[in-house]
């Protein structure tokens, strides 16, 4: 057997459903599965790790459970994701066989990426995999996700898993060529083959597949996460009979989307490139500025408003006073504790605790500035001044 280490070249690889599963009989297309693992066969022969993260388990169990894509509802979508995932596992175990490597089911949450601890334990499982040869296949938990836990599209949890272990390489594979100027429908729309700032075609990514849970948009989202992790993004048609291997070589037309030049650190990475907001807090637009030339830590003084129910190492979203996402870092507070200490400006922060504390909400070196970098969230309705 070969056998992998997490320094080789490492290539993520995101498969939508429409590719994987008949849209009339929602059974596998085992065509496109044979033609993808002999391409993720041969990349493994010079020497690749490969990590795949599959779509296609809710729509390979809608019929199981007697539902369509048009009828089904959540819990039908979660019943339907318990009968699909071992359909879509027995099929990439019996045509991987034939190429000669073993498979392994990775089924994460929102929670193993939000939550640093869990994050490394789910990166060292996955390099445990590719020590071993094997070829993981990774998952959203669709079964017993709810909407408050979901990562809720597979294109960003790829991109995180991406990010998880240093892939330079990312190929986004779906139904269309890649990113257009415009919706694909106008005759006059241009595939777009090069992108260094996604968020200048954000406006014209609109609607997603009928199997899929996502469009173009948050392929977008993906790419602009990958791109701060010094990962390049490839979107391409997966329907071609060398789906990777010519995106790779650039052998054929698709959309790439550059690496930033000054890629974040890992730990930097994490924090900035989130999934879902845990809470924000409003400062004035001035420090904002300030941070940017001379990152500080972050106090109870400085803080105008706040929102959202989060607890100590949880990521905040920081916005200046006109409503602007400047920064996202690490709190060092509950939000029960920071609204305590803001609400009672004038009582020291170890007499309102309980504890010793330097009272920083988050430290300098949790930190990071956005710098128009990033795709930026909208500020939250109603903050609660401080």
């Amino acid at each position: 057997m070969d056998f992998f280490v997490a320094e080789n070249r490492s290539i993520v690889v995101k498969i939508g459903s429409a590719l994987l599963a008949n849209p009339d009989l929602l059974t596998p297309r085992f065509s496109f599965i044979q033609r993808l693992l002999e391409d993720v066969a041969q990349l493994r022969s010079e020497g690749c790790n490969v990590i795949l993260c599959s779509s296609g388990a809710v729509a390979l169990g809608l019929r199981t459970v007697g539902e369509t894509p048009e009828t089904a509802g959540v819990s039908d979508k979660q019943a339907a994701a318990a009968c699909g995932m071992p359909l879509l596992l027995n099929a990439y175990k019996q045509v991987g066989h034939e190429y000669g490597f073993e498979i392994a089911q990775v089924l994460l949450t929102l929670g193993d990426f939000e939550h640093h601890r869990r994050f490394l334990n789910t990166r060292n499982t996955v390099h445990r995999l590719l020590e071993a040869g094997v070829v993981p296949i990774v998952n959203e938990n669709d079964s017993i996700t709810t909407e408050e836990i979901r990562v809720g599209d597979n294109d960003r949890l790829a991109a995180k898993v991406a990010q998880m272990v240093g892939a330079k390489e990312f190929v986004i594979l779906t139904c269309v060529e890649g990113l257009y100027d415009r919706n694909p429908d106008d005759p006059a729309a241009k595939l777009v083959e090069e992108v260094g700032d996604v968020g200048e075609y954000m406006e014209a990514t609109t609607g997603k597949s009928t199997l899929g849970t996502g469009g173009m948009t948050t392929k977008l989202k993906a790419a602009n996460m990958a791109q701060e992790a010094g990962c390049t993004t490839y979107i391409a048609n997966g329907e071609h009979e060398r789906p990777l291997s010519a995106v790779l070589s650039g052998e054929r037309r698709c959309t790439k989307c550059l690496p930033h030049p000054k890629p974040l650190s890992g730990k930097d990475s994490w924090i900035a490139n989130r999934l879902q907001m845990a809470g924000s807090i409003e400062i004035s637009k001035e420090l904002a500025d300030a941070l940017v030339d001379e990152k500080r830590s972050i106090r109870r003084e400085d803080i105008l408003a706040m929102d959202g129910d989060f607890t100590r190492g949880d990521v905040l979203h920081l916005y200046d006073s006109e409503g602007v996402e400047r920064a996202r870092g690490l709190s060092d507070f509950t939000s029960e504790e920071i609204r305590v200490m803001t609400f009672n400006p004038d009582t020291p922060e170890e007499q309102l605790l309980g504890y010793k504390t330097k009272g920083e909400v988050i430290r300098s070196n949790n930190l990071v500035m956005l710098e128009n970098r990033h795709l930026l969230w909208d500020a939250p309705e109603g903050m609660t001044p401080s």
